[in-house]
């Protein structure tokens, strides 16, 4: 039994000898920071009007971070830019989803709206969503 229990402890030691030291994992920033940069890059390219490379910096960080409300406004903006109203529309709706209790998201988002359907000729639907705009307050 001694043996057994010498030979045991033998076997333990060796393992814990032999067992290659696991290199550090990589290091990356969190997600946080990298939607951070991606969301500076997307707003410097849209002022410069760069709005294809602003919606690809975009669509890149709602990779990464797919619940964030302000990046979906972020791209319904950049549509709304780009002419693609429906899709703005759309965009300001899941924008919209996300936001939970921002009030001032949701009214902005009702505003972009407003804007998509007016440029759509969609006059009606234009004053319904400030009417629901107006509902957030601000």
């Amino acid at each position: 039994m001694r043996f057994l229990l010498v030979l045991v402890l033998a076997l333990l030691a060796g393992c814990a000898a032999i067992a290659p030291e696991q290199p550090a994992a990589p290091v990356q920033a969190p997600p946080s920071t990298a939607v951070a940069s991606l969301m500076q890059s997307a707003r410097a390219d849209a002022d410069a009007g760069r709005l294809a490379s602003a919606a690809a910096s975009l669509e890149r960080a709602l990779r990464i971070a797919p619940r964030d409300a302000h990046l979906w406004h972020d791209l319904a903006r950049v549509r709304l830019a780009q002419g693609e109203y429906a899709q703005a529309e759309s965009l300001a709706a899941r924008s919209d989803y996300w936001a939970g209790a921002d009030d001032a998201l949701r009214a902005e988002n009702w505003r972009l709206t407003a804007d998509a359907r007016r440029a759509r000729g969609d006059e009606a639907g234009a004053q319904a969503a400030l009417e629901n705009a107006a509902r957030y307050g601000h």
